[in-house]
């Protein structure tokens, strides 16, 4: 196993690149029954569509109800909506927000997994240029962070030159595709 998967130490770089995308829309179920099988019963329903789901936050409240948002492709918003109304006794949400004014961006690196405080550059970077989050992903080789789409692209900005990204030292990849 040595010869297909070296131990290459502390990775270098620690980031590679950022990606965006602003082609996803932010749905949420507000006032869904907080219970075991109900996220199931949502993303099977999504599944059985062919909707391809992104990023998934689950919120829940004291009250037994809990908010769980997801994005998707803007693209599949009509059939989102449909199979949501077509489950809604099912699912027993109370009501469904949409949000089409929203950008992805995420900072990918192998390095991520063995360096600290990558988290907090990439917040501190959007926080200087007053960014809001509006959604977080992560996994141990990347950052995703929902913001206002029309901040999407300072966002990019900030975050490449946080992580001295637009130096002549380093090689970077910035991609502007779905970011999956």
């Amino acid at each position: 196993m040595g010869d297909l998967f070296p131990d290459l130490g502390p990775e270098d770089p620690v980031v590679s690149g950022i990606a965006h995308d602003r082609t996803e829309a932010q749905v949420t179920l507000r006032r869904i029954p907080d219970r075991p099988g109900v996220c199931a019963s949502v993303f099977t329903s999504l599944a059985e569509a062919g909707v391809n789901v992104d990023m998934i936050v689950q919120a829940a409240a004291s009250t037994g109800t809990a908010d769980i948002s997801f994005t998707a492709s803007e693209a599949e918003l009509h059939k989102i909506e449909q199979v949501l109304a077509e489950k809604k006794a099912e699912l027993g949400y109370e009501t469904v927000d949409v949000n089409k004014e929203v950008g992805k961006v995420a900072l990918v690196g192998v390095g991520m997994k063995t360096h600290s405080g990558i988290a907090a550059t990439f917040f501190h970077a959007l926080s200087e240029k007053g960014i809001n989050v509006l959604m977080i992903s992560t996994s141990e080789i990347r950052i995703s962070a929902m913001v206002p789409l029309n901040d999407l692209n300072d966002a990019v900005r900030a975050i490449h030159t946080a992580f001295k990204l637009d130096s002549d030292q380093v090689e970077a990849v910035v991609y502007g595709g779905t970011g999956r």
